[in-house]
């Protein structure tokens, strides 16, 4: 593994393996990954017993885009996203995810994205 030259992003990578410990989807109830980078946010919805990802969704899609209005956040961006993937889930018969933030804080975008999912009736 190639470590980062930063320390804010070892820290996030130490943060990362320590949650991933404790959190494993399965078919029944699968994990929602969440990644933020400085531009964009991520989500995949992952079966770790299977070893693959059921789909997965980013704020660059023209489903999420077309949400948004001109003058929208990053924010915003990541509420829309928690929209659709939690349509794509119920659709795909999910009701209940474990959420992974994936080092990162419950904090801003990440936290809009969840708090969007939970709000189109997905439990996590």
């Amino acid at each position: 593994m190639k470590y980062p030259k930063s320390a804010k992003a070892l820290k996030r990578l130490k943060k990362k393996k320590a949650l991933r410990a404790h959190l494993v989807g399965t078919a029944e109830v699968p994990r929602l990954v969440v990644f933020r980078s400085n531009r964009h946010v991520y989500a995949q919805i992952v079966n770790d017993l299977e070893g693959r990802v059921i789909f997965g969704g980013t704020d660059l899609q023209d489903d999420v885009t077309g949400q948004l209005k001109k003058d929208s956040t990053k924010t915003d961006a990541s509420v829309a996203l928690g929209k659709t993937i939690a349509e794509k889930a119920k659709a795909a018969g999910i009701k209940k995810v474990v959420f992974d933030r994936n080092g990162f804080k419950y904090h801003g975008r990440i936290k809009a994205l969840a708090d969007s999912v939970r709000a189109e009736g997905l439990e996590c």
